[in-house]
């Protein structure tokens, strides 16, 4: 009598298989009318999973891992259709011939019977081809069908944040929808992407998936035209390369839904990244090593960005270089770090600095701080309960009613939206400055670092070759 496994398998765009209960059966008769004893904790299921890839099957890898173990656990594997075990060639020569030539264990159908004929390696061959092909031709199909559904407006993804799933369209998510207004206004009023990620984090919000937020979470919301009632697709499939869906081949169409955001703030928010990748210049980043002002410093001239010249101890504006700017805008590195440090220092000396604080007249903070509130007050109450009903001790109610008091009154200060204090602002900008010089001036940290540490708050630094001087711009 011998010791089997069983290997069942249901994928989602099968509609003519099994289920796992009717292919446990059939596998279960066969093994008693064969002598197999097949114990349950050999019963191997993955459900709803596609057989393409064997890695991406957890109940397929533990099986084989188990399979590995000494002594022998099992002496087959039994499957309903060889098609359940794998439909990639690849896969299946790899896994089977790894059980039967390493630990003389067989993988038998128990509807598709082979003999130990020569000719059923050719059969078995042949099922398998026959099974790719159909997985091949399925996905194509499948695909085909998903293009055809998505060129009329239909909706072939899940819905994004900001956004629910309705009967044939996305439905606005009231609640999360004011959160993406947030996002768009925070950008739009000088804010950046991890700043944002970090307010929104602080705020208790997470991502749709329940993950906390990172600068790419917070680009790809302000990137995705699905908020001005647009759907985007890749026809050729998932360029894995193009995160942000920026490619050549992906088409947009108008969708069913409501937008959140309007063109308008949309299309100036797109040029607003265009604008900041203009700062990482093809011509900045070429350069032979990372320096403190890569990217910042502007010809006076032609606007264009001074990149390093004579192995890196000097900047020249690119323009003139090519002959595309009529003059040169050439100053040592070392020269041109010293007064960007000195002009920085004497701008912190300053009575007042030429900031230009922007305000905004955009309620979506106040409308997400408010539905965060309605929160809180519910959690208020439910601790309270769990306390009266004793499920919590004094101390652990004291404890979290001490946290949610202290979320409360965070999300009243942002509800109240007090007056712009214009000197704060400056005294807080003064104390950030002052931070920066003294970390600029440290040797241990890398060029890149302090670049970093440059374009938090300065936007572009001007050199006027004519009287050697520099015009800092600072935003806040």
């Amino acid at each position: 009598m011998k010791i089997g496994a069983a290997y069942i398998r249901v994928s989602t765009e099968d509609q003519i298989e099994f289920s796992p209960d009717s292919q446990i059966k059939k596998i279960k008769e066969y093994a008693k009318s064969n002598d197999i004893v097949l114990p349950e904790e050999f019963i191997f299921i993955d459900e709803g999973i596609s057989g393409k890839y064997a890695k991406k099957r957890p109940g397929f890898m533990k099986m084989i891992g188990i399979a590995k173990t000494k002594p022998k656990p099992f002496d087959l594997i039994l499957v309903w259709k060889f098609s359940r075990f794998a439909r990639n060639r690849q896969d299946s020569i790899v896994y089977k011939s790894m059980l039967r030539k390493d630990f003389n264990i067989d993988v038998i159908s128990i509807t598709e019977q082979l003999s130990n004929d020569p000719t059923s390696i050719l059969i078995e061959a042949l099922l398998e081809a026959m099974d790719e092909y159909y997985s091949i031709n399925l996905a194509q199909e499948v695909k085909r069908g998903m293009n055809e559904k998505f060129s009329r407006g239909g909706v072939v993804t899940s819905p994004p944040f900001g956004y629910k799933m309705g009967k044939d369209r996305f439905e606005v998510d009231d609640k999360r929808a004011q959160i993406v207004k947030m996002i768009f206004n925070d950008f739009i009023t000088g804010m950046g992407v991890r700043q944002i990620a970090i307010k929104l984090n602080d705020m208790g919000i997470r991502s749709k998936h329940d993950n906390t937020f990172e600068n790419r979470t917070v680009e790809y919301i302000l990137s995705n035209p699905v908020y001005i009632g647009k759907l985007r697709r890749n026809l050729n499939g998932v360029d894995k390369h193009d995160r942000f869906h920026r490619g050549e081949d992906v088409v947009l169409v108008d969708g069913k839904h409501s937008p959140i955001i309007d063109p308008k703030t949309f299309e100036n928010v797109q040029q607003m990244f265009l604008d900041l990748k203009k700062r990482y210049t093809k011509n900045a980043r070429n350069t032979y090593t990372d320096f403190m002002l890569r990217g910042l410093v502007r010809c006076s001239n032609c606007g264009s960005t001074l990149t390093q010249a004579v192995k890196g101890k000097s900047l020249q504006c690119h323009k003139y270089a090519r002959g595309q700017c009529n003059k040169s805008h050439s100053i040592s590195l070392a020269k041109i770090n010293e007064a960007v440090l000195k002009m920085l220092q004497n701008d912190m000396d300053k009575g007042e600095l030429d900031i230009a604080i922007k305000e905004t007249k955009d309620d979506s903070v106040k409308d997400v701080s408010e539905i965060l509130l309605k929160k809180e007050y519910v959690k208020l109450e439910r601790i309270k309960l769990a306390y009266e009903n004793e499920i919590d001790s004094i101390d652990e109610y004291r404890l979290n009613k001490t946290k949610i008091l202290e979320r409360i009154k965070q999300l009243e200060k942002q509800i109240s939206k007090p007056e712009v204090d214009k000197t704060s602002i400056q005294n807080k900008f003064k104390k950030n400055l002052k931070d920066a010089i003294i970390k600029l001036k440290l040797t241990d940290l890398s060029e890149n670092e302090k670049n970093e540490i440059l374009r938090s708050f300065i936007s572009k630094i001007v050199f006027h070759r004519d009287n050697n001087t520099i015009q800092t711009y600072y935003y806040v």
